[in-house]
């Protein structure tokens, strides 16, 4: 079986390609153990793609968890040490007005401090010359230390350490099956998206770092997990509003935080139970109540122009009773062992801001079960710095673009100006560990797709200049065009009001008339 091209051998099999699957890659490999990472789309398609982009101070989560406050803390700032390039520090405010908890408003400082976090009381007046845009009806302000992070840069980086170690990046590469034996995952099979192909794994030790289908990849190997599903919808505005992270002082709830990021602004969040973990998307009514919500804050949110909403899974383990806000946000390591399993285990939950403690935790297990004795090193070692990874960063692409021979290398998406130049960069980038990019790949990679058109020009142009590359042929950028566009079309939807269906009749118009593409 060993000469079978579709068999595969590894000491670590990771399932799942979002922040801690990738933050286990890079782990693993500063330990001296190379692994295979298999993710069922791309890097960041579940909730480390769809999130507000925040690192938490821990301060939002002192009245539910003083653990997980304290958690957030220590690791915001382990990470704001070790990553800056993957981090913008700009603070957070935390504010009420008129009408909310005087209650909670006087607790919070002491919350805070029972969880170490740093808060300084502000007076209405300190706030509103920080935050011009504020209500006027504002009664009570704190500073606290949140930032903000590129979740995709982050991943990205990770993955490209590990990668350069030795390890391997299967994409569009779901499980299908485990094969047990002797109380052991013997073999894991997982089959390419696009071409339905097999592939059997056999690994020393698997990890299911699958995120909200950790409960389905689990089952498969014969565990059952109790799982629940929060989608949270979010929306992107076209400016940036404040220049701050503004979180409104009160209890875990709707349309509560605003986060700059870039030139834009990320508002949300919703929490909607869901079972269907394959039909994710915002809709109308949630968008509304987001607007509706978050202006008693943020009155300008009214005017703002919406580019487009997404939506994510929280991935919670616990039982499906009672609402979801109230389940924990903590990690949930869970090792098997239960399920007569001493080579398999899982973990989920969490937060973004948390994933380099969970990668760690996770291979601190495995490592233990190899008899690897090299300590974690990811809680002092810098994330390093790779170029190819840079593109996700809003403003970046200009700037480089700026700086080099600016009229040689064409623009190929030009609200973020991003150049051929990166999509080289990417491209070359993904060549050299045997993989290819497409679409989909520059576009998570890049800021292509992401500006106020939505993706109606850039996409045309970033599929003709692969075809240039040779890296499509016959009419495969026609089918990965649809996809993109469709994907960007179920964001768009739900904000179609005002300039955005303007643009939208304009996508139509293009796409439908000169291409056929019927979204």
């Amino acid at each position: 079986m060993a000469g079978n091209p579709n068999y595969m051998r590894t000491r670590v099999l990771v399932i799942g390609g979002g922040a801690t699957g990738t933050g286990i890659a890079r782990d693993l490999a500063l330990r001296g153990v190379t692994c295979i990472v298999a993710e069922r789309r791309d890097l960041n398609a579940g909730a480390s793609g769809a999130n507000h982009g925040l690192l938490h101070s821990g301060a939002r989560y002192v009245s539910g968890d003083l653990t997980i406050a304290a958690e957030c803390r220590r690791e915001a700032e382990l990470i704001k040490q070790l990553a800056p390039h993957c981090i913008e520090d700009a603070g957070g405010l935390f504010v009420a007005v008129e009408g909310d908890d005087e209650r909670y408003v006087a607790d919070f400082p002491d919350l805070c401090a029972a969880a170490g976090i740093s808060v300084t009381a502000l007076s209405v007046a300190d706030a509103l010359e920080m935050e011009p845009r504020l209500s006027p009806r504002l009664i009570a302000a704190y500073q606290v230390a949140d930032a903000t992070v590129d979740p995709f840069r982050l991943s990205l980086e990770n993955m490209s350490q590990a990668q350069q170690a030795g390890s391997v990046l299967l994409r569009n590469t779901p499980v299908v099956a485990f094969r047990r034996k002797s109380g052991r995952i013997h073999e894991t099979v997982l089959q390419r998206r696009h071409t339905g192909e097999k592939i059997v794994i056999r690994a020393d030790q698997v990890i299911n770092a699958s995120g909200a289908w950790a409960g389905q990849v689990a089952a498969l190997a014969g565990v059952a997990m109790d799982m629940v599903y929060a989608k949270g919808s979010l929306l992107i505005l076209d400016d940036r509003i404040s220049q701050r992270v503004i979180n409104r002082l009160r209890p875990s709830s709707n349309a509560d935080i605003l986060v700059p990021g870039g030139t834009v602004s990320i508002l949300g969040t919703t929490s909607v139970a869901i079972d269907n973990l394959e039909d994710v998307r915002p809709t109308i009514g949630e968008i509304d109540a987001i607007i509706a919500e978050a202006q008693a804050m943020l009155p300008v949110l009214t005017e703002a122009r919406c580019l487009r909403a997404y939506a994510g899974v929280r991935p919670l383990v616990g039982s499906g009773e009672g609402d979801a806000r109230q389940i924990s946000r903590g990690f949930v390591l869970l090792d098997h062992a239960d399920h007569k399993l001493e080579n398999f285990a899982t973990i989920t939950g969490g937060k973004l801001t948390t994933y380099r403690l969970m990668a760690e935790k996770t291979v601190d297990l495995v490592c233990t079960r190899l008899g690897v004795t090299t300590p974690c090193q990811t809680h002092s070692r810098p994330l390093a710095l790779t170029p190819a990874c840079q593109w996700t960063k809003p403003g970046m692409a200009p700037r480089i673009w700026l700086q080099s021979q600016a009229p040689r290398d064409m623009l190929l998406c030009e609200c973020e100006m991003v150049p051929k130049g990166a999509v080289d960069s990417i491209a070359d980038a993904m060549g050299m560990v045997g993989d290819r990019a497409d679409l989909k790949a520059i576009g998570l990679r890049s800021r292509v797709g992401k500006g106020t058109c939505q993706g109606v020009f850039c996409g045309v142009r970033t599929v003709a200049y692969l075809y240039n590359r040779g890296m499509y042929s016959g009419d495969e950028g026609l089918v990965d065009l649809r996809a993109f566009l469709k994907g960007r079309w179920k964001g768009i939807r739900p904000v179609l009001w005002g300039p955005s269906l303007a643009q939208e009749e304009l996508q139509e118009a293009l796409h439908c008339g000169f291409f056929s593409l019927e979204l």
